[in-house]
């Protein structure tokens, strides 16, 4: 009975084995055939993934080019705008609006004549020659008058950088907590410091007579011909032009301008030292001559009643002149 019922389940458990066998030889191509298949989606997935992710790629790219074109062509108009209006090649007219001095230039012209007669007047009086008198007058008509506005030019440029990048820094202020440009640059105009107050002024008037905002700023460099100027001038006409976070730019522009003056202060200071020695070197013929007549003036006076000494005097001031133009050429630095 016992061994009965060993070979029933033996029978079993073989015919169970064997239906299992059929039902897996029936089932094993439908499961392969569902799991390609689903490595099949999984696949058009991923490639779509990929897809899209390569098609936004593309379009950042394509963004990023077309952003990077327009720029390159915002900047080559302007770099050709800046040479067709170069600030070195300027007139009278220009340089008294630079300095600061509200004048015409016939009044310009009258008050150079006057000083050049009362100079050439005083110098007469003190040395009692006409000649002398006659380049006394010409000194007094074309030099002194221009080298005065040239001095007064240099100062209010100097005084523009100074103020210069604390208007950047409110104007970036102002756009980050939501204000237009116009309402920042009219802060500037009235609390800003002079000279930067009456040039933005000068900005804003521009723009109420009709021209565009971006054309009103470049002018900016026309009455301050300083590269920091320009550098803002072309931020916002590349930020007009081809979209932009404007605080961010403006932002980056003020730690530049901040940077370049660090570098100014540095480098004056570094020649500070050169510039010592050149005053000392080029003050000592004059120095010496001055001691050597105070002490024996028959050993010197030669030079002053003789022609021959008159021909070494200027010789020797050529030549100090051209020595004192090379030390200033050598410790000068443009920026």
């Amino acid at each position: 009975m016992f061994g009965l019922d060993m070979n029933t389940l033996i029978f079993m458990a073989l015919a169970a084995l064997a239906f299992f066998a059929v039902a897996l030889t029936f089932l094993l191509p439908q499961i392969s055939n569902e799991r390609n298949q689903e490595k099949k989606i999984n696949s058009i997935k991923h490639n779509e993934r990929d897809r899209d992710a390569r098609l936004k790629a593309e379009a950042r790219v394509a963004d990023a080019s077309k952003r990077k074109q327009s720029v390159q062509n915002s900047l080559k108009e302007l770099e050709a705008g800046t040479k067709a209006k170069d600030p070195n090649k300027q007139g009278l007219k220009d340089t008294l609006r630079q300095a600061g001095i509200d004048i015409t230039i016939p009044k310009f012209y009258v008050f150079s004549v006057i000083f050049g007669i009362i100079f050439s007047i005083i110098v007469l009086v003190a040395s009692g020659d006409p000649l002398v008198a006659g380049a006394g007058l010409i000194i007094g008509i074309l030099g002194i008058p221009r080298w005065y506005v040239g001095r007064k030019r240099k100062k209010r440029m100097n005084a523009f950088l100074m103020e210069f990048p604390n208007a950047v820094d409110v104007i970036t202020r102002g756009i980050k907590a939501g204000l237009p440009l116009n309402d920042c640059l009219g802060i500037i105009a009235t609390e800003a410091k002079e000279p930067v107050r009456t040039e933005f002024k000068r900005v804003l008037e521009t723009q109420q007579m009709g021209v565009p905002m971006t054309e009103a700023i470049l002018k900016l460099y026309k009455n301050v011909p300083l590269t920091e100027a320009n550098f803002f001038g072309i931020v916002i006409s590349i930020q007009q032009s081809a979209g932009g976070n404007l605080s961010e730019a403006l932002g980056n522009l003020s730690k530049v301008l901040r940077d370049r003056k660090k570098m100014k202060a540095k480098i004056v200071a570094m020649s500070s030292e050169a510039k010592a020695s050149a005053m000392i070197i080029g003050a000592l013929p004059i120095v010496v001559t001055v001691l050597i007549y105070i002490t024996t003036p028959k050993y010197i006076t030669t030079l002053f009643i003789h022609e021959t000494g008159h021909l070494i005097l200027l010789g020797s001031a050529a030549w100090m002149f051209m020595g004192i133009m090379v030390m200033k050429s050598m410790i000068n630095f443009d920026f």
